[in-house]
C-alpha cells in the first residue's frame, strides 16, 4: 500500500510522493541551545526519528538533517545573566542536546550550526535584495512580504493584522509584518561582517539556509512542532520560493502535536517544564520513546509521570518477550511439523506485522500500531512461549525485528554485543537447573540465595508451576 501523510500546506492527506524517489530529503527544525532539551523537545524529535525509521523500512534512502540554531537573543541574554560568553551557553546545552538523542536512540545524518553557515545566509540574504524581496534598514535587513503573494498559504492567515512579528524592530520596517533576515549587532554582542554592516543572522533564515544547503532546492519533508506554523516556517516558505523561484519548495509539511503537562503547554512561568538529564536519572530513555513512538505524531500527549511508567512497564514485557522467544528460537523443539493450530498461531503473527504496517502507511499512526504490537505480545506469552516451539518463536522474533526497526527501542536486546550470548545462556540455564534442584529438595533459603545473585547481575529468575524462566533484565 502507498503510504499516506498529512501536508499541513493542504490540509489533507496525499499519497506520499518523493521528488527523486527513492532519495527523501528529510528537514526537521532543532533546538535553539540555551536551555537544557525537556520533554516537548523529545515528542518532535521521536517522532520524526520514527517516521525516517519506516520510511527506510518501505525501502527509502532517507537524508535526515536537523540543526543547532547556536546563535540568538536567548543565547545572548543567557549569556549576560549567567555572566559568562555566549560560546560557552551554546557548547553547553548542545552537548546536553546530543545526550538525549544517543539516549532516545536518535541519529541524525547532519548536525549544521548557525554559525558554521554564516556566509551562505549572507549570500542568500544578498540574493533576495537583488531580486526585490529584501531591503536594507540602519544597518538590518528585512523581508517584504507584501511582495510574496503566497504569504499566508501555510498557516491559512488570511488577514494581513495577523502576521504582525518582532515588534521591537517597528521604526526600522516598512511594515509590522515583515520579519528580520538580518540584524544589526549591538554594543557587546557578537557580530559577523557583512555587506549592511557588523550583525548575525534571524532565526529564520537559519533553517532556510541550513536545509538547502544539504538537502538541495527542493525539499521533500519539513517537519517540526506545530508551534512552529507560524511565523517560523511560514517565513521559510516566503524567502525560499522567493529565493529560489520553485514552489512547492517543500513538498510535504508535516507537524509532530503538542506535549502538555495537565493539561497546560510546558513553559517556565508555570514551572512544568521537565528536562531530560532530570527524568533519565529515574526514568528509562527507551520506556519514554516507546510512549512517543507508539501516539499519533500529530496528536497532543499530556504527559504524566504516571502516564511514563506504564509505558515502562510495557517495555519491560516487551524485552522480556523477546528475551524468551530467543532462547525458544535457539533451545526450543524444532519439529518442522506444525498442527493447523500453529499454522493459524503463525499467520496471526503475520497479521499482526501487516496490520502494524498499514498502520503506519495511514500517516505513520502510531496509536493504531500499537494495537497489532500488543496482539503479537500477547500472543507470544499466552501461545508461542508456552509451546516451545522454534519455528514459531522465530516467526514471531521475526515480526518484532522488523518492527524495532520503527520503534527503536529493542537494538540491545535483539542483537546484543560485546559478550557470547550463547555461552552466557548456557551458564544461567545450568545454574538455574541447579537452583530448581534446590527447590525440589525445599532448600529454600539456597534457592533464594541463587535467585538474589542473579538478580545482582541483572538476571532476572521468574518461577510458575511447571518450572522456573529468565530474561536480562
Amino acid at each position: 500500500m502507498p503510504i499516506k501523510v498529512y501536508n499541513t500546506l493542504s490540509r489533507r492527506l496525499e499519497v506520499f510522493d518523493p521528488f527523486d524517489p527513492p532519495r527523501v530529503g528529510l528537514y526537521v527544525c532543532g533546538p535553539t541551545v540555551y536551555d537544557y532539551t525537556h520533554v516537548g523537545h523529545a515528542r518532535t524529535y521521536v517522532a520524526f526519528d520514527v517516521i525516517k525509521r519506516f520510511l527506510k523500512l518501505k525501502g527509502f534512502e532517507v537524508v535526515h538533517v536537523q540543526n543547532i540554531t547556536d546563535i540568538d537573543d536567548k543565547i545572548i541574554n543567557r549569556a549576560s545573566k549567567e555572566g559568562v560568553g555566549w560560546r560557552e551557553i551554546a557548547e553547553t546545552y548542545t552537548k546536553d542536546y546530543l545526550d538525549a538523542l544517543r539516549k532516545l536512540r536518535i541519529e541524525v545524518d547532519f548536525h549544521p550550526k548557525a554559525t558554521q553557515h554564516v556566509s551562505e545566509i549572507i549570500d542568500f540574504i544578498s540574493k533576495l535584495i537583488e531580486a526585490g524581496f529584501a531591503y536594507e534598514s540602519n544597518g538590518s535587513v528585512y523581508f517584504d512580504v507584501d511582495k510574496f503573494l503566497d504569504y499566508g498559504k501555510l498557516s491559512n492567515r488570511a488577514r494581513r493584522e495577523e502576521w504582525r512579528q518582532e515588534e521591537q524592530f517597528l521604526q526600522e520596517k516598512r511594515r509590522p509584518y515583515d520579519f528580520a533576515l538580518w540584524k544589526r549587532a549591538k554594543p557587546g554582542e557578537p557580530y559577523w561582517d557583512s555587506p549592511w554592516g557588523p550583525g548575525r543572522p534571524g532565526w529564520h533564515i537559519e533553517c532556510s539556509v541550513m536545509s538547502s544547503f544539504y538537502l538541495g532546492n527542493r525539499i521533500d519533508i519539513h517537519g517540526g512542532g506545530v508551534d512552529l506554523v507560524f511565523p517560523h516556517h511560514e517565513n521559510e516558505i516566503a524567502q525560499s520560493e522567493a529565493r529560489y523561484g520553485v514552489k512547492p519548495w517543500v513538498k510535504y509539511w508535516l507537524h509532530a502535536g503538542y506535549l502538555t503537562i495537565k493539561g497546560e503547554k510546558m513553559s517556565k512561568s508555570l514551572g512544568n517544564i521537565i528536562a531530560l538529564r532530570d527524568l533519565f536519572k529515574e526514568h528509562r530513555p527507551e520506556a519514554l520513546r516507546l510512549m512517543l513512538a507508539l501516539t499519533h505524531y500529530r496528536s497532543t500527549i499530556d504527559f504524566s509521570y504516571e502516564l511514563l511508567e506504564n509505558y515502562e512497564r510495557i517495555y519491560e514485557r516487551l524485552r522480556n518477550c523477546v528475551e524468551l522467544l530467543s532462547r525458544i528460537a535457539s533451545e526450543g523443539d524444532v519439529s518442522f511439523k506444525l498442527t493447523e493450530e500453529d499454522l493459524k498461531v503463525a499467520r496471526g503473527v503475520d497479521e499482526d506485522l501487516l496490520g502494524f504496517v498499514e498502520s503506519m502507511e495511514e500517516d505513520f499512526n502510531g496509536a493504531k500500531a500499537a494495537s497489532y504490537l500488543h496482539g503479537l505480545v500477547s500472543k507470544s506469552y499466552s501461545t508461542i512461549i508456552p509451546s516451545g516451539k522454534a519455528e514459531l518463536a522465530l516467526r514471531a522474533l521475526k515480526a518484532l525485528k522488523r518492527i524495532d526497526q520503527v520503534l527503536g527501542v529493542l537494538e540491545d536486546v535483539l542483537q546484543p554485543k560485546g559478550f557470547d550470548r550463547e555461552l552466557v545462556d548456557k551458564l544461567v540455564k545450568m545454574i538455574i537447573d541447579l537452583r530448581q534442584l534446590h527447590r525440589e529438595r525445599k532448600e529454600y533459603e539456597i534457592a533464594d540465595r541463587i535467585r538474589d545473585q542473579l538478580a545482582s547481575l541483572g538476571i532476572k529468575v521468574m518461577d510458575s508451576k511447571t518450572g522456573s524462566t529468565w530474561v536480562y533484565a
